[in-house]
């Protein structure tokens, strides 16, 4: 089973990490400054993460792949990892799919 985690960075921001059941990083989210909009974050990307279109699946210019996932009000809620592959990003976006929903949550902060 994956699992949130809230750290809080250097400048003070809280930031969520969704990782894999194998500890790797499969989502991130932005800074925020309340640890509360963090967890709302969390939330949404709980309520959002089953629906196709909400991944927003790019292509960056070092020829990596990447996607992002998006709130109703088409606010990024979650970056990915980059990937060699358009196919392995596929399978990144499966793992968010399959962890999110059922992840615990640890807070570090």
């Amino acid at each position: 089973m994956g699992k949130f985690e809230i750290n809080k960075r250097k400048n003070g921001e809280f930031q969520f990490n969704l990782k894999a059941p194998n500890g790797k990083i499969i989502l991130s989210g932005e800074g925020y400054t309340q640890k509360v909009k963090c967890i709302d974050s969390i939330q949404s990307v709980k309520r959002y993460v089953q629906d196709d279109n909400r991944f927003d699946k790019k292509k960056a210019t070092n020829g990596k792949y990447y996607f992002n996932l998006k709130a109703g009000n088409g606010q990024v809620i979650g970056v990915s990892e980059m990937y060699d592959t358009e196919a392995s990003m596929r399978q990144g976006i499966d793992s968010v799919k399959t962890n999110a929903t059922t992840a615990s949550l640890e807070d570090f902060t």
